[in-house]
C-alpha cells in the first residue's frame, strides 16, 4: 500500500521535483564520468604520472561529496516545509509518525534512485566524451573504448548512497519531534524581520565593499606571496561577502524608513520589503551561495586559462625533437644515437658541449634582480649575499655561468631554422628566455663577463626558444667564440637530434633504460650539481633525456590533472547554487502566496503580479550572481598575471572569464526559468 501511494505521490509532485531530480542527475553522471578516469586502466598506461590526475580528482569528488550531503540534505528538509499540511492530513485520518516517516522516506528513496539511474546513463556517455578530449589533449592516437569499470560504480553508488541514507536519516529523526499543529502551520510561516541596530548595521555595506575593493588592490599588485598571506586573503575576503549581505538588508531597510520618493513607485516598497527581509534572514546562505558561484567562475575560468597557456608555453618549451644531457663532457652518446637511429630517421644532430670559466656573473645578477627571487639573496644593504647564492647552486642556476662554442651555437640554430649570427674576438651573445628579457631588458651594461681576466662586450641578447630548461643552460647562456672555449673547462655535454616524422611512443623508455643501464658506474651517474633548472615553476620539465613527441603529452597531461578537476567542481558548484536558490524560491512562493493574494484583492492585475514576482526573483538570482562575477574576475586577473610572472606567455584571461560568465548564464537562465514558472505556478493555485 505504502509503496504504490509513495509511487504515486513522487507521479504527482513530479514538477515540484524537477529541479532536484535534473541536478542530481547531472551530479551523478559529472561524479561517474570523472570517477572512471581514476579507475581507468587505459590511462594508468599513459605516463608514469597517472596517479596524479586520480589523486587530484579524488581530492575534487571530496569536497564534492561534502557539498553534496548538504545539498541533499537541504532539498529533503526542502520537500517535507512543502508537503508539510499532506503529512498533517495523514495524521489526522489516523496515519502513525513512523507510518508517515515511513512513506516520506519511500517517496526519497524512489526519487534518488530515479536520478541515479538517469544520471548513470548520462554518465556513462559523459565519460567518453571526456575520455576522447583527455586523448586529444594529450595527442595521443588511441581513441577510448567503452569501459565500465565496477570500482567506478562503487565508489560512485557509495557516496552518493552515503549522502542521501544521512539526509533521511536527519529528516527521519525532525519526523519524531514534530506535532500535527506543526505539520499544518509551517507552510503559513513567514520571515521575521526584527529591524534592531539598522542605523549601525547598515556601515557593513559600505565596510564591506571597502574591503574587498581593498583586497583586490592587495592581490593585483602581488603583495600576496606567502601561504600566509593567501590564507588571510581567503578569510578576509569570505568574511566580506557575508558582512555584505548583512550591511545590505539594514542599509534597504533604512532607505525604505527614509521614506523616498521612488519608494512607492509601482511595487518598489513591496519588492523592497521582500528583499530586505530575505536578505536579512538568509544572509549565511546568500553568502555561501557567493562562495559556491566565486568557486564555479574561477574552477571554469581557470580550466579555460591553463588551455591556452600550454598551448603557447609548449610551442617555445621544446624545440629540438631529441635531446640528450650527460653530466661526462667526454661523452660521445653512441649509445643513444644508435637508439635513435634504430627508431626514428634522423636528419640532422649535432653533440656538442656546455663550459664554464669559474665566473657567476649573470648568476649573481638574476639572483638578485628577478622579482621571482625578491630580496632572498640581497643583505640588508642591498649588495648580493654570496653565502646564499652558493647555497641555491644546483636548483636554479647551475654553480657558474654556461658558455657556449659559437660554432654549435650556429649549428643549433640552423637545426631551428634560425639565422647565423657572427661575433668579433671579444664579444659575446646572452642568449636568455624571453620571459627573463621582458622583465630585465638588457642588464649587459651592469655586470661584467670576463674570459682569462680580459672583459668581454655583449654584442646582442638573443631571445629565440632555445631549450633552456637546464640543457643549453638555466634560463641563459653565453655565446663565445670557440677561441674563447679553449681556455674554459667543459661542464657537460649535450645531444641534439633532429628527426623525420614521428618518434615511437616506447623511444624515451628507451633511453631512459640505457640511464638506469649506467647506474652502477660512478662516472656515468648525474652529478647534481651539474643540473639546474630555471625559473619556469609553473610548466617545468626538466629531464635527462627529453624526447618532444613525449614531453609534449606528458605535460599536457599534467596541466590537464589541473583543468580537469577544476571544470570538475565549477560545474558541480554551479549547479548546487543554482538548485538551493531555486529551491529557496520555491520553497518561498507558499509563504508569499498571502501577501500575493493581498496584492490581487486590492485590484493589482494577473500580469502585473507576475512582473513582480519577476523582478522580485531578479533580484535573487543577480546579487550573488554580480557578486560573485565581481570577485572571481578579480582573482582570475590575478591567476593570469601570475602564470605571466612565471612563464612570460600572457593570454587574454577576461575573454576566457567572459566564456566562462557566458555558459554560467546559459545554466542560470535555465534554472531561473524553472524557478519563475514553477513560482507562479504555486501562487496562483493559492488565489484560486
Amino acid at each position: 500500500m505504502f509503496g504504490k501511494l509513495a509511487f504515486r505521490n513522487v507521479r504527482r509532485s513530479a514538477r515540484d521535483y524537477l529541479v532536484y531530480v535534473l541536478t542530481m542527475t547531472f551530479i551523478v553522471a559529472l561524479m561517474f564520468a570523472f570517477n572512471s578516469i581514476i579507475f581507468s586502466r587505459d590511462i594508468q598506461k599513459m605516463y608514469e604520472l597517472a596517479g596524479m590526475m586520480a589523486a587530484m580528482i579524488g581530492i575534487a569528488t571530496f569536497f564534492i561529496v561534502l557539498i553534496v550531503a548538504w545539498l541533499i540534505n537541504y532539498m529533503v528538509r526542502f520537500m517535507l516545509e512543502k508537503r508539510s499540511r499532506e503529512f498533517g492530513i495523514y495524521l489526522l485520518i489516523g496515519m502513525k509518525k513512523k507510518q508517515v516517516s515511513r512513506l516520506y522516506m519511500r517517496e526519497n528513496v524512489l526519487l534518488g534512485t530515479g536520478a541515479f539511474v538517469l544520471g548513470l546513463g548520462l554518465g556513462m556517455l559523459l565519460q567518453q566524451i571526456l575520455m576522447v578530449v583527455l586523448y586529444s589533449v594529450v595527442q595521443l592516437e588511441k581513441r577510448p573504448h567503452l569501459e565500465f569499470n565496477r570500482y567506478c560504480l562503487i565508489m560512485t553508488v557509495s557516496c552518493y548512497a552515503g549522502c542521501y541514507l544521512l539526509a533521511l536519516l536527519r529528516c527521519k529523526r525532525r519526523f519524531r519531534k514534530m506535532n500535527i499543529h506543526d505539520l499544518m502551520r509551517e507552510d503559513q510561516k513567514n520571515e521575521e524581520m526584527e529591524e534592531k541596530h539598522e542605523s549601525i548595521r547598515k556601515w557593513l555595506f559600505p565596510l564591506s565593499v571597502g574591503c574587498i575593493l581593498a583586497f583586490g588592490v592587495w592581490i593585483l599588485s602581488g603583495n600576496i606571496r606567502s601561504v600566509g598571506g593567501a590564507y588571510i586573503f581567503l578569510i578576509g575576503l569570505f568574511l566580506s561577502m557575508y558582512l555584505f549581505y548583512s550591511g545590505l538588508s539594514a542599509w534597504i531597510i533604512c532607505y525604505v524608513k527614509k521614506k523616498g520618493r521612488r519608494i512607492y513607485r509601482g511595487q518598489n516598497l513591496f519588492l523592497m520589503r521582500q528583499f530586505a527581509s530575505k536578505l536579512k534572514t538568509m544572509r549565511f546562505t546568500m553568502g555561501t551561495l557567493t562562495v559556491l558561484f566565486t568557486v564555479a567562475f574561477l574552477g571554469c575560468s581557470v580550466a579555460l586559462m591553463f588551455t591556452d597557456w600550454q598551448k603557447q608555453v609548449l610551442g617555445i618549451k621544446f624545440p629540438f625533437d631529441i635531446q640528450v644531457y650527460h653530466q661526462d663532457p667526454a661523452y660521445d652518446f653512441s649509445l643513444e644515437l644508435e637508439v635513435i637511429r634504430n627508431e626514428t630517421k634522423i636528419k640532422d644532430s649535432r653533440t656538442y658541449r656546455i663550459w664554464e670559466n669559474h665566473t657567476d656573473a649573470v648568476n649573481t645578477w638574476l639572483y638578485t634582480h628577478l622579482r621571482y627571487f625578491g630580496d632572498k639573496y640581497k643583505k640588508a644593504d642591498g649588495t648580493p649575499d654570496e653565502k646564499k647564492i652558493a647555497g641555491k647552486n644546483g636548483e636554479e642556476y647551475a654553480p657558474y655561468d654556461t658558455f657556449m662554442a659559437l660554432s654549435d651555437y650556429n649549428y643549433l640554430r640552423q637545426m631551428l631554422g634560425y639565422s647565423k649570427v657572427t661575433l668579433g674576438e671579444d664579444e659575446y651573445i646572452l642568449q636568455i628566455k624571453a620571459r627573463i628579457y621582458n622583465e630585465t631588458g638588457d642588464f649587459t651594461d651592469e655586470i661584467g663577463v670576463f674570459d682569462q681576466g680580459e672583459k668581454l662586450t655583449c654584442k646582442e641578447v638573443r631571445t629565440e626558444p632555445f631549450s633552456q630548461d637546464g640543457h643549453n643552460g638555466g634560463d641563459y647562456i653565453l655565446v663565445v667564440p670557440d677561441e674563447r672555449i679553449s681556455g674554459m673547462n667543459a661542464y657537460y655535454s649535450e645531444l641534439a637530434v633532429a628527426v623525420r616524422g614521428k618518434v615511437p611512443a616506447d623511444l624515451q623508455s628507451k633511453l631512459d633504460d640505457l640511464i638506469d643501464g649506467d647506474d652502477d658506474d660512478d662516472e656515468a651517474s648525474p652529478d647534481d650539481g651539474m643540473l639546474c633548472y630555471g625559473t619556469d615553476t609553473i610548466v617545468s620539465y626538466s629531464a635527462v633525456n627529453l624526447v618532444r613527441d613525449y614531453a609534449i603529452p606528458e605535460i599536457r597531461y599534467m596541466m590537464t590533472c589541473i583543468t580537469f578537476p577544476c571544470m570538475y567542481i565549477g560545474l558541480v558548484f554551479l549547479c548546487i547554487a543554482l538548485t538551493v536558490l531555486s529551491v529557496q524560491q520555491l520553497s518561498d512562493s507558499a509563504k508569499y502566496r498571502y501577501r500575493y493574494q493581498v496584492l490581487a484583492k486590492i485590484g493589482l492585475g494577473r500580469r502585473a503580479i507576475q512582473k513582480t514576482v519577476f523582478y522580485q526573483l531578479f533580484g535573487y538570482y543577480l546579487c550573488p550572481a554580480l557578486f560573485s562575477a565581481a570577485v572571481s574576475g578579480i582573482v582570475a586577473g590575478y591567476v593570469g598575471s601570475a602564470f605571466n610572472f612565471y612563464t612570460g606567455v600572457s593570454t587574454p584571461v577576461f575573454q576566457y572569464f567572459g566564456l566562462s560568465f557566458l555558459l554560467f548564464f546559459g545554466i542560470y537562465a535555465v534554472y531561473f526559468a524553472a524557478t519563475y514558472v514553477g513560482f507562479i505556478r504555486n501562487i496562483e493555485d493559492g488565489c484560486r
